[in-house]
């Protein structure tokens, strides 16, 4: 009988179905992977920067107007707002991708085709275990592939299928607190993206006010009152303008954020599934049992 470890050295020789080195969207370009549909630390952050970089570059090519000015003489935090913005794009971008990659793991069929009575025993299931090397490179990057592996590698040590069965439901316990935990950074990102744009607007009704103070001490005349109020209106323009990017980059990106959290749960849902179908209600643990005892 094969071992685990000649499986893996086999399955290494030759080119599985599912590869997560080949289909990852951060491995194919050399970049750390999170785990299952986590994104990694590098890549959506350098992403984001260079569509920073990118996105004011073609303003700066554009014509002045008022679309141009809100990006870019609004001060500092209007750069900050972007650059989160885009980051959380990224981010939720790769997680999309990342997704689609894991739902794949949903088409393989571990079980015999020929076979619709096949039935999981601990003997049995080193023939799945060995379709399943051959089918995917690494079974623990995929978040389907790893609940069987874990179940199916430790059949020998279970006594009942309803041990199984919670094996089974606590792996998709610990599987959605990690994708929920994916989350964090972006969540953070939403609510930092507003609240910088709640610091413009303090700083830019401050501008305003400190502008208004110094016309009404010094102006003279009309003239004089209606020229140094452009510095007033440039304050309030600062005020309202970065709160209205920044909520409306956090709506957005929050809404996208739903979006794909609702497919992430689909998912899961679909594992759950998958290994109720597909292992749970095919094993036969207590008829061997009771085979060897005869």
């Amino acid at each position: 009988m094969k071992t685990l470890t000649d499986l893996a050295k086999e399955q290494m020789k030759a080119e599985p179905e599912l590869s997560f080195d080949r289909s990852d969207i951060e491995r194919r370009i050399g970049f750390p992977a999170g785990q299952f549909t986590a994104a990694g630390p590098l890549l959506s952050f350098l992403v984001g920067l260079i569509l920073t970089v990118a996105f004011y570059g073609i303003l700066a090519m554009l014509p002045p107007s008022d679309f141009v000015d809100m990006f870019t003489k609004r001060g500092a935090v209007q750069y900050v707002i972007m650059f989160f913005s885009f980051w959380s794009g990224m981010i939720l971008i790769v997680k999309h991708s990342k997704l689609g990659l894991q739902r794949k793991a949903l088409g393989i069929n571990l079980l015999p085709p020929e076979d619709p009575g096949f039935v999981l025993t601990p003997a049995s299931a080193e023939q799945v275990l060995e379709s399943l090397f051959r089918t995917v490179d690494d079974p623990r990057r995929f978040l389907l592939t790893k609940r069987v592996h874990d179940a199916l590698a430790n059949l020998k040590n279970i006594g009942r299928v309803g041990d199984v069965d919670e094996i089974l439901r606590t792996q998709a316990e610990n599987d959605e607190g990690v994708v929920d935990s994916s989350y964090t950074l972006v969540r953070g990102l939403i609510w930092a993206i507003p609240v910088l744009g709640f610091i413009g607007t303090v700083q830019g009704l401050s501008k305003a006010l400190g502008s208004f103070w110094g016309v009404v001490s010094h102006a003279n005349e009309i003239g004089e009152m209606r020229s140094a109020l452009q510095g007033v209106t440039g304050g309030l323009a600062t005020a309202f303008e970065t709160t209205l990017v920044g909520l409306v980059a956090a709506l957005a990106i929050h809404l996208v954020m739903i979006l794909i959290k609702r497919r992430e749960e689909q998912f899961l849902d679909a594992c759950k599934d998958y290994c109720q179908k597909y292992v749970v209600g095919r094993l036969r643990l207590v008829a061997v049992q009771e085979e060897s005892k005869e």
